[in-house]
């Protein structure tokens, strides 16, 4: 038989309760409350990616085409699954913007000034995404999880069947510039 409650363990009981619903709401507030270097961060990564690779001097001419950004992610209107959504398309970016096989014409210093913004861009979604945030599958056919692994497993390819030239690294900058604009436009679905 438990013992009996006395005054002392029910405020100590009401105590951590309220002390976790504190934390919680702190958490969130911190992850609602948009800091002023999160709000230029898409327009940042759009000039450092502009600045970290020229354009190249020969016209590029592919048969193939870059995948285009699936259009499934474009209408995600659920807060938790747009900065879920987010976060894996950073993570992306940064897994093939930080590849070895980068043109060498590239300038570095901006490259790792981007990388590093992606870095605490993805630092900050984890630590506001509940541990258990999993991209549910949408109202259409398509898992967006599934959808944005596919996306980037094209450009891959698309890469590797271009011998990671610099046309083709030029068309994967294009697409990066995209992809910084959606994200941008679904880490404000996640703030409503």
């Amino acid at each position: 038989m438990p013992a009996p409650a006395t005054p002392h363990t029910r405020l100590g009981l009401s105590a951590q309760l309220l002390l976790l619903l504190l934390t919680a709401l702190a958490t969130g507030l911190a992850c609602h409350q948009q800091p002023a270097h999160d709000a230029t961060f898409p327009w940042r990564s759009l000039q450092l990616l502009q600045a970290m690779a020229p354009s190249p001097t020969q016209p590029c001419h592919h048969q193939e085409q870059p995948p285009l950004f699936p259009d499934t992610l474009l209408h995600i209107t659920h807060p938790q699954q747009a900065a879920a959504t987010a976060l894996r398309i950073l993570q992306h970016l940064f897994h093939t913007l930080s590849s070895p096989s980068t043109p060498q014409h590239w300038h570095n210093h901006p490259r790792q000034q981007l990388l590093n913004g992606l870095q605490h861009r993805i630092q900050r979604l984890q630590h506001c995404l509940p541990h258990n945030a999993t991209l549910f599958p949408g109202q259409g056919p398509r898992n967006p999880l599934l959808t944005i692994n596919k996306y980037f497993r094209h450009i891959h390819h698309f890469l590797r069947a271009h011998n990671h030239s610099a046309c083709a690294w030029d068309h994967v900058r294009l697409e990066a510039r995209l992809c910084f604009q959606h994200v941008h436009n679904l880490t404000r679905t996640g703030r409503t």
